[in-house]
């Protein structure tokens, strides 16, 4: 899977790994996993796409030093936040293909909606109200979610704004594995990102933001450049075959998801090794090398 460099996983992840495997509760259990949401920004140039990178800070718990899209985990107030779903049918086809439980699949759409806002700036919605372009106001109403209390659902009611469902697009599901100390269960969306807006680098969580061609990405990671985790790196990869953003739209609403988690295991010699699986089966999908992980 990995032309990257090659990762090798910390000791306390081999430990851990053979505590699952063996059965020993005592030494690792396996923590839960937290719904969470990322957005892959896309915009059209004359070389082709472009994606929406960030760097999270070295001090982060999660992936720090990490080139990352714009997300994060779900939050309670996530789920009464207003969206663009013509019926409870549309609702329950979203639970269904994100894999969600019911309720959720709208709630995963507007974190990613938020947290895009939080992070770089950029707010995918729908309404009289919607910003045309990055402005003081805006950045005012953006600092107030993170600094006042303020609900992203409080705002968009106010606004009179709705997240703009059509824009944002499933795209593939990733599981943390189950030797992390924290575990996320992130769907990935696209989006195309609006013209008249701007993403940047708004939030404390980032030190630095690009935007690069995804083969571009790929090639400098390669190079051991730009640090990527597994979902990250293969996400561009995917994005490789497709020329502008529509197209990856228009893709999107084809796409089988399947939750794919990096799992330990033990081949025939009883050495270990490291397999992804479809996590909703238990299929392995692919056979994965110590870099993967």
């Amino acid at each position: 899977m990995s032309d990257g460099p090659v990762f090798v996983p910390p000791q306390r992840f081999v430990e851990r790994a053979w505590a699952i495997l063996e059965g020993r509760t005592d030494d690792w259990t396996v923590p839960e996993v937290r719904d969470a949401a990322t957005v892959v920004l896309l915009r059209d140039t004359a070389e082709g796409i472009e994606v929406f990178l960030m760097r999270r800070v070295s001090t982060m718990a999660f992936a720090a030093g990490m080139h990352v899209f714009p997300g994060g985990r779900l939050d309670p107030d996530d789920h009464i936040v207003p969206l663009a779903l013509a019926s409870p049918e549309q609702a329950h086809a979203l639970d269904l293909r994100l894999g969600a439980a019911p309720g959720v699949g709208a709630a995963l759409l507007a974190a990613a909606t938020r947290e895009t806002f939080e992070e770089c700036g950029v707010l995918l919605v729908t309404g009289q109200a919607a910003p045309v372009a990055r402005d003081d106001l805006w950045e005012q109403r953006r600092q107030a979610l993170l600094d006042t209390g303020q609900t992203f659902s409080e705002l968009l009611y106010a606004e009179g704004l709705v997240v703009d469902t059509a824009a944002i697009r499933p795209w593939t599901h990733w599981i943390t594995p189950p030797v992390e100390e924290r575990r996320y269960n992130t769907r990935f969306f696209v989006a195309a990102m609006p013209v008249t807006q701007e993403a940047g680098d708004v939030s404390g969580e980032s030190d630095r933001v690009h935007w690069m061609r995804p083969a571009d990405a790929l090639e400098r990671w390669a190079a051991g450049d730009l640090a990527l985790m597994t979902p990250t790196s293969d996400t561009l990869r995917t994005l490789l075959p497709y020329a502008t953003a529509a197209e990856v739209l228009q893709a999107a609403d084809e796409r089988t998801i399947v939750p794919q988690m990096p799992q330990p295991s033990l081949d025939a010699s009883g050495a270990l090794r490291w397999m992804l699986i479809d996590a909703s089966t238990g299929e392995m999908l692919l056979e994965l090398g110590l870099e993967d992980v």
